[in-house]
């Protein structure tokens, strides 16, 4: 692990550089006044959002981007999500060329405004599907463009996201089906208008936790899986797609509780199965901030659901694991999700139980054991700490030295509190699966967005809400 970890280390630093030539090459300006630049579809669903649908609908508005859409599905909201955003953006059913070129739940009606100024706006009603993936999938039928970012409608994206994200694609010899982006917490924020005015890392020690974890995933792991063309997933928060791939090998996976996960193993398939080259890219800046849950409550309901997606893709795509016929995919990207992702909470847990037992016996070689202690913790203290470097080389987000000191006091607490509290969530949410227990979406706090720079608590249902 100390060996893999320290190569995706070095991978990630190398294509950070990689990326920062090629960012500083393709001048924004020019993409925004070249008629070749591709157009985009914003896909965004929202189920019971009427606490925050309208600003957040008005930050996406905003994208500095020259040919763009945004798709708001409306996944049969109980609340009054469809009639504020009638009200507010003056929407007329109008009729449109639909085409269900991948199976949802059934299609309703179209909205588009009778206001010019939100001429780029879709809203797309439809029966509740239970799941993003079903809502966004919806999006995809209505999509125009010859790409799609898929994103959550409470995410706030930064305004040149889609600048920054299609120059992966402009940049490569061979396709690239999907871009990925560094997510970051919204927690704390000072927020104005849908938009991230000063980033701050979050008070309370949950979202910070989460905070630093997702750093690590994106800076020091999918960066560097990038490079060799190795990326396993790209994020539901912010993910941009080739939608003729997307919608050839199938579109989300409506049951699916790890749909990006999905997705992507699917196009990639999809690919090799048709002999053609293709590559996944990550770039390093932080283009989406989403909200984290704020106690260990909420946290428990995201990741017993991760982890239930997790079993879920081993099962669904047992045939890719440890067959040569998908490459890369086959022989590291899924070997390496088993072993460090979907076995390491089992493993980990035997060996407490194990060492349990050994202190009972009194077995133990405290010497030793101390020994091994200290290595573990200290590698988890290096890792934790490059990472915060990288972002920082990457650009620094935070303003003050002393917080980015509240991030990198996490690198020694992570072990001993948020790292326990993962390893029991995965196990539970393994045993869901295989005991074929019903999964529950639950409910999601999220918050509210003021123009002060706080934040007022609502309670909302999760836009994935079954």
């Amino acid at each position: 692990m100390f060996i893999v970890y320290l190569v995706l280390g070095v991978l990630s630093f190398i294509n950070i550089t990689r990326y920062r030539t090629y960012n500083s090459r393709i001048d924004d300006q020019f993409l925004i006044d070249s008629p070749l630049t591709p157009g985009i579809s914003v896909v965004a669903p929202a189920y019971n959002e009427e606490k925050t649908i309208i600003v957040n609908v008005k930050s996406l508005l905003t994208l500095n981007y020259p040919l763009y859409e945004v798709i708001i599905v409306n996944d049969g909201s109980k609340d009054k999500t469809l009639e504020l955003l009638i009200d507010e953006f003056e929407l007329e059913e109008t009729p449109y060329a639909y085409v269900e070129r991948i199976k949802t739940k059934p299609f309703k009606r179209i909205f588009k405004s009778v206001n010019p100024k939100y001429s780029m706006l879709t809203v797309v009603d439809k029966m509740n599907g239970g799941t993003k993936a079903d809502a966004s999938n919806a999006g995809i039928n209505a999509s125009q463009y010859d790409y799609f970012l898929c994103t959550d409608v409470d995410c706030l994206l930064e305004r040149n996201t889609l600048l920054r994200m299609i120059k992966p694609v402009l940049n490569s010899k061979d396709r690239v089906i999907a871009v990925g982006a560094t997510l970051r917490m919204s927690n704390s924020c000072e927020i104005k208008d849908g938009i991230i005015e000063r980033v701050k890392p979050p008070n309370k020690l949950i979202p910070r936790f989460q905070e630093l974890e997702y750093l690590r995933a994106y800076l020091f792991g999918k960066m560097g899986w990038s490079l060799v063309n190795a990326v396993p997933n790209v994020s539901g928060g912010l993910g941009l797609f080739d939608k003729e791939v997307a919608v050839n090998a199938g579109g989300y996976d409506g049951e699916s509780h790890a749909e990006d996960m999905d997705m992507v193993s699917k196009m990639a398939a999809y690919m090799i199965n048709n002999h053609q080259k293709y590559r996944i890219e990550y770039i390093p800046v932080s283009c989406c901030w989403t909200e984290g849950p704020p106690n260990i409550k909420i946290l428990s309901r995201q990741r017993i659901r991760w982890a239930t997606g997790m079993a879920q893709i081993f099962f669904v795509h047992r045939k890719i694991l440890l067959n040569p016929r998908y490459k890369k995919m086959g022989m590291i990207t899924f070997p390496f999700q088993l072993i460090y992702e979907f076995l390491a909470p089992v493993i980990e847990f035997i060996g407490i139980i194990y060492f349990i037992f050994l202190i009972l016996k009194g077995d133990v070689n405290w010497s030793m054991a101390g020994y091994i202690f200290l290595y573990s913790y200290s590698l988890a203290i290096m890792f934790g700490t490059l990472v915060i470097l990288l972002d920082n080389f990457v650009k620094r987000q935070y303003k003050t030295s002393r917080e980015t000191f509240k991030l990198w006091l996490m690198v020694f607490l992570e072990p001993f509190i948020y790292h326990p509290l993962l390893i029991y969530f995965s196990l539970k949410g393994y045993f869901n699966f295989y005991t074929s227990k019903k999964m529950e979406w639950g409910t999601m706090t999220r918050q509210g967005y003021e123009n002060t720079g706080t934040s007022k608590k609502i309670n909302t249902e999760d836009s994935t809400n079954a």
